[in-house]
């Protein structure tokens, strides 16, 4: 019997998923259907989801294999009491390398501070202003999954000393790793520049709090590309302010789009970006999504499985 996979998506996202993922299907030599309306939700074998999509309720999707999120992020998901199958979140390609670039640029952006010439062509010559040496300068990093092990990786091929943090311990060449409370206080006191790459949990929410800002090197940049919740948004504005913080570069917010009336915009020392760091990209999440699929038709185990009681 053929599967039929339900792309369950925004309406105008689906003229542009559909050919990548029939191209896909096609080079993994499945022959499924592939649809974005079930009239039937019990003849559905696997969810293409999305969270702005339509769906809220997996209960009556009783043949349902696995449910493959086109986002990174599960924290939308992970907690609907519906949902039974296995969900997997993305981890592709197109987002590793969309969020190396995004934070590798934005590192060397405040590494440099390449701010000060770009934002003061007033004919005043600044060549007594050295940057020291990526050798010099310690980034940190909070977070050291898929794409916070690329991004430190990355960083530390182009000379910096990266430390990094995550919840159980890991072992990344070229990452001087640590876990727990005291590992990140530790990272959290060398970072000049802070990024942060955690996912959304019970745990992590406002991770970065007025403690935890207040351990940085003063003058210290926070690069935040990975959940708007990780940051208490009035200590990190308050921080700004008394000095502790040179500046913070946005990706993601606790509110999305960021109202317009948001302090952010305004901030001279926010820089402000529309959730661009990693967006998933039809081509190589279909892939990933083939791949999910030719496994689950096998009987194989499918790839990046979320743990639903870590939340991710």
């Amino acid at each position: 019997m053929r599967p039929t996979v339900l792309f369950a998506g925004r309406p105008d996202d689906w003229p542009v998923y559909a050919p990548a993922l029939r191209a896909a299907l096609k080079a993994a030599e499945l022959d499924a259907e592939l649809v974005h309306h079930a009239d039937d939700p019990a003849r559905v074998d696997y969810i293409v989801f999305d969270p702005n999509g339509p769906i809220t309720d997996f209960s009556p999707f009783v043949r349902c294999k696995a449910v493959l999120n086109l986002w990174a992020g599960v924290e939308r998901i992970v907690t609907n009491p519906t949902l039974s199958q296995p969900l997997c979140r993305m981890v592709d390609d197109g987002l590793r390398q969309g969020m190396v670039e995004y934070c590798v640029a934005h590192c060397l952006r405040h590494h440099l501070d390449i701010d000060r010439h770009v934002l003061n062509q007033d004919g005043v010559w600044r060549g007594s202003d050295l940057p020291p040496l990526a050798t010099e300068r310690t980034i940190g990093i909070l977070g050291l999954g898929q794409l916070g092990a690329a991004v430190g990786q990355a960083l530390a091929g182009l000379g910096f000393d990266v430390a990094g943090w995550s919840q159980s311990p890991k072992d990344i060449a070229g990452i001087a790793c640590a876990s727990g409370p005291e590992g990140l206080n530790q990272v959290l006191g060398r970072a000049e520049i802070l990024i942060l790459l955690l996912p959304l949990t019970d745990r992590t929410r406002h991770i970065l709090n007025a403690r935890t800002l207040d351990l940085l090197p003063r003058g210290a940049v926070v690069i935040n590309p990975g959940r708007g919740a990780l940051i208490d948004d009035t200590a990190l504005l308050e921080a700004l302010g008394n000095g502790r913080l040179r500046h913070a570069t946005l990706d993601v917010f606790t509110t999305e789009p960021l109202p317009p009336d948001h302090p952010f915009w305004a901030h001279p020392q926010v820089t402000v970006t529309p959730h661009i760091a990693a967006v998933t990209r039809p081509e190589s999440a279909a892939r990933v999504i083939a791949e999910n699929i030719r496994r689950g038709e096998r009987g194989e185990p499918f790839l990046h499985v979320v743990d639903r009681a870590r939340g991710y």
